[in-house]
């Protein structure tokens, strides 16, 4: 794949950045800020990590990757970052290496003496160039399909930690790695927003979550199965929960602010019946580099635009939706679609959305 147009655009984006600074250099420590501005190249061996093994300094006329002894070669021979338009410095891993990087320094981590350029850096890489778009439909197909494969093992007498692997191995298996791997069965739905996986054992309910990443994209995506009818007040619940990401879905509209968005996915609570489960979790946001880029919150300035992504979670206490949608002039994009999976048609001033629920086994 030829890189070149995509990182010169990129490059180009940081320096008007400087210019409009003051600014000699910038340093891009990020996991997700390296993988946007080189074209996807991967700095994270613990996939935890914040910070990446490889970083970035952009200057007025260089574009300077540090990749130690032990990173260089994979950066240099296994990514080609040089024909990406980088130079590649690799120092001895033992020894501190230093970028002559002038006296002005803008940063995207908390770094002493630099201009902390996070938010800034952060706008830019939420609104996709076209090969990125391309990209991210990929990854949602084939999160998608790790999630659609990894249900169909699932099944009653199987711990979380089991489900989990499940997940993982069809993650792993289409090249995407799982850096959030959520899973809960049965009453623990109803208890926790953020269920780490247990040794519990299944007895007829269960969520799996996926951020999947890719290329530095990350999509996300949840489901839920049930073996056995489901109870009235999951489906009273789910169908509620689907009409409320209708709404932000169809909401998600360019100009839109995220602060927006907020209000219109509080009310779209409040339609439903559930005005308070609002606050028992974030809704969700713009994605892209890392799996919420800016979340909608009460004032939040940052504004929707076509070709960004964005990741609605709604959830009341038991249930949850939630896809990866791309933003397009003709309404939002899925891309995490399951063919087949259980939906409910929501229609919203006239434009009807497809939204899932949870999937009965009988």
């Amino acid at each position: 794949m030829d890189y070149t147009a995509e990182v010169q655009t990129k490059l180009a984006q940081l320096r008007a950045l400087m210019a409009e600074k003051k600014l000699d250099a910038i340093w891009l420590r990020s996991v997700n800020n390296v993988a946007w501005i080189t074209g996807g190249i991967d700095a994270a061996v613990n996939m935890a990590d914040t910070e990446g093994v490889v970083t970035v300094v952009v200057t007025a006329d260089k574009a300077q990757i540090l990749a130690s002894t032990i990173e260089g070669p994979r950066v240099s021979k296994g990514d080609g970052a040089e024909a990406r338009g980088f130079e590649v410095l690799s120092p001895l891993w033992a020894q501190a290496a230093g970028f002559n990087m002038g006296t002005a320094l803008g940063a995207d981590l908390a770094t002493e003496g630099a201009v902390n350029l996070g938010r800034e850096i952060a706008l830019l890489r939420s609104r996709l160039q076209p090969v990125e778009v391309e990209r991210f439909r990929a990854l949602g197909r084939a999160c998608a399909g790790a999630m659609e494969a990894a249900i169909g093992r699932v099944h009653p007498g199987m711990t979380e930690y089991e489900i989990a692997g499940a997940l993982a191995n069809e993650t792993f298996a289409r090249g995407v790695t799982p850096i959030v791997n959520l899973i809960a069965t049965d009453e623990r739905i109803f208890n926790f927003r953020h269920p780490l996986p247990t040794s519990k054992v299944m007895d007829r309910y269960a969520m799996l979550v996926l951020c999947g990443r890719k290329e530095g994209l990350v999509c996300s995506v949840t489901r839920l199965v049930h073996f056995g009818e489901l109870p009235d007040e999951l489906r009273t619940k789910i169908n509620a929960c689907a009409i409320i990401d209708a709404k932000v879905n169809l909401g998600s509209k360019p100009g839109k602010t995220l602060g927006e968005m907020f209000d219109l996915i509080t009310a779209a609570y409040a339609e439903v019946g559930f005005a308070g489960e609002w606050q028992l979790h974030h809704q969700g946001g713009t994605a892209g580099y890392g799996a919420r880029e800016f979340l909608a919150v009460p004032g939040e300035t940052a504004a929707l635009d076509t070709n960004m992504v964005c990741a609605w979670n709604p959830s009341i206490t038991g249930v949850k939706v939630e896809d990866s949608i791309l933003i397009t002039p003709d309404g939002p994009e899925v891309l995490t679609e399951i063919a087949g999976w259980p939906t409910v048609a929501v229609e919203v001033d006239g434009a009807t959305l497809a939204r899932p629920v949870i999937k009965e086994v009988m």
